[in-house]
């Protein structure tokens, strides 16, 4: 399966998705729907039980939704159940739920916008600045925040044609570029920024994320000038892309007196942090 991770939002809460490009559907997490559907503290629990005591929704779910890798809540990627919307209806189906409806209507409306977005990406690249705006960023960020990704986008596509396939092998390499050019794992520096599920990069400074798209630039330029193939290979043009960015961003804390990692975040105002000055 071809795909790529995205969080999707339903009145505020968070439901794992991944794009299946050769099938063109969305695939989601089966048990975030379930805890919406039930409210469950346990939604795992609930289906496990709800699986023994429909047995017919047991079968259908093992012959119909595939286990997909998906990112849980301590940054580790897990095989989860993922049913697409088609499936999801007959879940939906055997759980009485006052949110069955809406669910239903905004899981259609979901779809339709990525059918939307692969006819006209530009469509998708509204829809992002759209979001960033809503949640403050100002104009220059979201031309560095586009930026960086295409420079990411660029990268990932030479991991993809040189066999490095796989999301957990993309987040060894990223990990290397990062930890090189910021002296931090990227898992040390959400916490310095006290983030949990939250993508790193919404988050970052104007700074951050312009030694992140150096660091992630020089790496795809390296790669592409020795010609390295697989993971092995590749983690030598991503620790000297990082290192690029890390004399860089040495350099100017030098001139500056100012440190270029910040544990600033873009968080609601209650779970803000904001107090490391730059």
């Amino acid at each position: 399966m071809d795909t790529f991770n995205r969080i999707a939002l339903f009145e505020g809460k968070k439901i794992r998705r991944v794009w299946d490009a050769k099938n063109e559907k969305w695939y989601f997490s089966v048990v975030d729907i379930v805890g919406i559907l039930t409210e469950s503290t346990n939604p795992t629990d609930y289906l496990k039980k709800l699986r023994k005591r429909d047995q017919d929704l047991g079968k259908y779910l093992v012959t119909n939704c595939p286990q997909v890798n998906m990112m849980t809540e301590t940054g580790k990627w897990r095989k989860t159940l993922a049913g697409n919307p088609e499936n999801l209806l007959r879940i939906i189906q055997s759980i009485p739920s006052k949110k069955a409806e809406p669910i239903k209507i905004w899981l259609a409306k979901v779809g339709y916008e990525r059918i939307q977005e692969i006819s006209d990406p530009e469509k998708a690249l509204n829809r992002s600045r759209e979001y960033w705006n809503k949640m403050g960023r100002s104009k220059k960020w979201i031309q560095q925040r586009m930026m960086g990704q295409e420079i990411r986008n660029k990268l990932t596509d030479y991991w993809q044609e040189h066999h490095v396939s796989k999301e957990e092998e993309y987040a060894i390499l990223t990990n290397i570029i990062h930890q090189e050019w910021s002296d931090l794992s990227v898992k040390s520096h959400k916490h310095l920024k006290g983030l949990k599920t939250e993508n790193l990069r919404d988050h970052m400074t104007d700074a951050e994320l312009v030694f992140t798209a150096l660091a992630e630039l020089s790496t795809r330029q390296i790669a592409e000038t020795i010609q390295s193939k697989g993971l092995v290979e590749n983690k030598i043009p991503a620790k000297k892309g990082g290192r690029i960015a890390k004399n860089a961003r040495l350099e100017l804390e030098q001139k500056t007196g100012k440190k270029v990692v910040s544990n600033q975040n873009y968080l609601p105002n209650k779970k803000r942090c904001f107090h490391h000055k730059q």
